[in-house]
């Protein structure tokens, strides 16, 4: 896997299919499976069953490349 760029996360940019996690560079990696009422349902690799968390607890999203 190639290394992920991240940038700081602001809770009203969180959308399905974002890469977070609660440190940069930090395990786990969720990926964004849906957003709604200051939450997020995530996925990590190791632990497939989603789970619901605050976006509070996550600072960080893989930044985009273009």
């Amino acid at each position: 896997m190639n290394a992920i760029d991240w940038t700081s996360l602001a809770k009203d940019a969180v959308s399905p299919g974002d890469l977070v996690s609660a440190a940069a560079g930090g395990l786990p990696i969720y990926r964004v499976l849906a957003v709604a009422d200051g939450k997020a349902w995530l996925q990590e690799d190791r632990h497939p069953t989603p789970q619901l968390m605050s976006l509070d607890r996550l600072c960080w999203k893989a930044a985009k490349h273009s």
